[in-house]
């Protein structure tokens, strides 16, 4: 099956060029010029990559990102203004996955394209074999890095599952926020431990039945969190 890519730039002549390029390559394209018009094609259809421009009308790629990663972790590759370091900053901060700066050669963008699609390939694929751990109703599958409540599932995105797995394999044992930060994120890494608070957040969100008063994940107040099991 070939693979699908959302390009979203509100320059024509560039998304234009970047699709016919990848079209050449078997790869099946969707195009969007604005913020909104990304974030229904997103919401509507399965990519395996998205092209996100930063600045877009409507949504900027930021608030596009954010937006995507309430409930995917489809890999995003930002396009960035040369030499802007704060926008590949923000980028990351905000979930993207890779960015490429402008103005850029079109094989290097398939060539990031297709290096990112290899990476992801692996958590796409399910093993027959079950590998989970299992505390009570909440279940999470290893092999095909899924989440479950109650036997239903739990849309997770990458980092999110990466953050609970870690904490389940290690019950009670209390992570800082800079170890957590390090340990999922990497030590080069260029957010803060902000990151983490927002992900616990979420993560609270979607697996707790009251987040305010959570089952699982406990804080640690002045030092992190844990899994209580």
């Amino acid at each position: 099956m070939a693979k699908k890519v959302l390009v979203v730039d509100d320059e024509k002549l560039i998304v234009k060029g970047i699709r016919f390029s990848l079209e050449q390559d078997g790869m099946s394209v969707d195009c969007a010029y604005d913020g909104q018009e990304a974030l229904d094609l997103a919401s509507q259809n399965h990519y395996d990559v998205i092209l996100l421009d930063v600045m877009l009308p409507k949504f900027t790629g930021f608030e596009v990102c954010q937006q995507i990663r309430e409930y995917s972790d489809v890999p995003i590759i930002m396009l960035t203004a040369k030499g802007d370091d704060m926008d590949k900053i923000l980028g990351l901060e905000y979930g993207a996955d890779d960015y490429i700066t402008k103005p850029f050669n079109i094989l290097e963008v398939k060539a990031r394209i297709k290096a990112i699609m290899r990476r992801s390939e692996p958590k796409k694929q399910k093993v027959p074999e079950k590998n989970e751990i299992v505390y009570e109703e909440l279940k999470i599958d290893l092999d095909s890095r899924r989440g479950y409540i109650n036997e239903k599932e739990v849309n997770l995105t990458a980092k999110e599952f990466d953050l609970l797995e870690l904490l389940m394999t290690h019950p009670n044992k209390v992570y800082s926020r800079e170890e957590l930060l390090n340990t999922v994120w990497g030590y080069d890494y260029p957010g803060d431990v902000r990151t983490v608070d927002v992900h616990i957040r979420r993560l609270r969100e979607k697996i707790e039945l009251i987040p305010s008063d959570p089952k699982f994940i406990h804080t640690k107040w002045g030092v992190g969190y844990y899994f209580q099991k």
